[in-house]
């Protein structure tokens, strides 16, 4: 997909060496490998660079790909700040940040605070029960078919449902929520990307009001609920904390459950290992984090700073690629062989204090996804003929036809 991108403003501090390209593109799709050959020609050069087009809206950021050094910057919050990671907010003149993963320690902590109890793996296994009837639901909707298109018949809905229930918002909204989910993150056209966001952001605000005049045992009502440093949360508090969960709850997940069957589909001899031994699943889905990790962050540079001889200046984005860190090959031999014994510290959740905090319910939503399919499905394979093309940005196959 060739685009034409702004002409790259390069600030004096950055030397012309280090100015190279970089293949991820917020927005774009690509039928290249970006996990192989991509990842691979990116590890082979400099361990810091400055692309010109990284950040969403195809502007600068530095590319930082060591494991050990993200882990670096996420524990300097100081000099590498979460705030303003993402563009959404200011996109539609909004004031709101998306909460906790867009404020710094030590205010961090204060909103974690409230919010952890939430998604505790105990808090968690009290939906399992739910969570695996909707895969079922799913799964014996098209199993006879011998054939779906696992992202729209499953990855997209199945967390959609999830977030739905824990929101206490009404299940006709599945089909909505997945277009302002696509506008929101795999357009690169700005004004699409705003006009999404303010759905989003309108829906939610609804919401949050009516909860105020109802009040019930959902996630709103417990955030109008909660105070932090003795006082309720404000308009802004709440809007951010409902648009992260938005975010968080909707597309990750879905992106990761692509690409886990999209491995699976292409290694049938993973698939029987985990059908024959379903307690591999946990120890799989972890491989498959590192090995297929989709998500790119960001920090911005708060003060002049040299990080590994590298000088950079306040402003500058710092972008935190989860894809290049799973597959570093100094932090993980061989990174491109997928080994479901590796046990990998991967850091595709997040590192530090901004660990995602849907973790445990991501991971059980990935689980009973695999468990429910291989236990259900016959061993299945891509359609024949078919040639895998991946969202940038947010790395998701964008359709992915299977058959068995």
């Amino acid at each position: 997909m060739q685009l034409q991108f702004p002409e790259p403003v390069i600030p004096d501090h950055v030397p012309s060496s280090l100015v190279r390209p970089f293949p991820y593109v917020f927005g774009m799709t690509t039928a290249a490998d970006p996990f192989g050959e991509w990842a691979a020609a990116v590890h082979d050069g400099p361990e810091i660079f400055y692309a010109p087009h990284a950040y969403p809206g195809a502007t600068p950021a530095w590319i930082v790909r060591r494991v050990e050094d993200l882990r670096k910057i996420y524990f300097d919050t100081e000099t590498f700040s979460s705030k303003d990671f993402s563009p959404f907010a200011k996109l539609i003149g909004d004031t709101w940040t998306n909460l906790p993963v867009e404020i710094d320690p030590p205010n961090h902590a204060k909103y974690r605070a409230f919010i952890n109890p939430l998604f505790t793996p105990s808090a968690m296994a009290k939906l399992e029960d739910r969570i695996r009837g909707y895969a079922v639901e799913y799964i014996e909707g098209f199993c006879e078919r011998g054939e779906c298109e696992f992202m729209a018949d499953f990855a997209f809905e199945f967390p959609i449902k999830v977030f739905l229930e824990l929101m206490d918002f009404p299940l006709s909204n599945t089909r909505q929520f997945l277009e302002w989910e696509t506008g929101l993150l795999h357009s690169l056209d700005m004004a699409t990307i705003a006009e999404a966001t303010r759905n989003v952001v309108g829906f939610l605000r609804d919401e949050i009001e009516d909860r105020r005049r109802n009040p019930r045992g959902d996630i709103i009502s417990y955030a109008l609920g909660v105070e932090v440093d003795g006082r309720k949360l404000n308009e802004d508090e709440l809007v951010g904390f409902a648009f992260n969960l938005f975010i968080g709850g909707l597309d990750t997940v879905s992106t990761n459950m692509g690409l886990q069957f999209l491995h699976l589909a292409r290694n049938p001899q993973h698939q029987q290992l985990l059908k024959d031994d379903p307690r591999q699943i946990p120890h799989a889905i972890d491989e498959m984090m590192r090995a297929y990790a989709a998500v790119t962050t960001f920090r911005t540079c708060t003060r002049e700073t040299e990080f590994n001889g590298v000088k950079m200046m306040p402003g500058d984005k710092v972008a935190m690629s989860t894809t290049l860190a799973g597959r570093d090959p100094q932090e993980f031999p061989e990174p491109g062989e997928v080994r479901f014994d590796r046990n990998p510290r991967h850091v595709s959740f997040g590192f530090g204090p901004h660990m995602c905090v849907g973790m445990h319910l991501a991971k059980r939503e990935m689980r009973i996804a695999i468990e429910e399919f291989v236990n259900r499905i016959p061993q299945f394979g891509l359609r024949p003929g078919h040639a895998v093309e991946y969202h940038l940005g947010m790395i998701q196959p964008v359709t992915l036809p299977l058959v068995w």
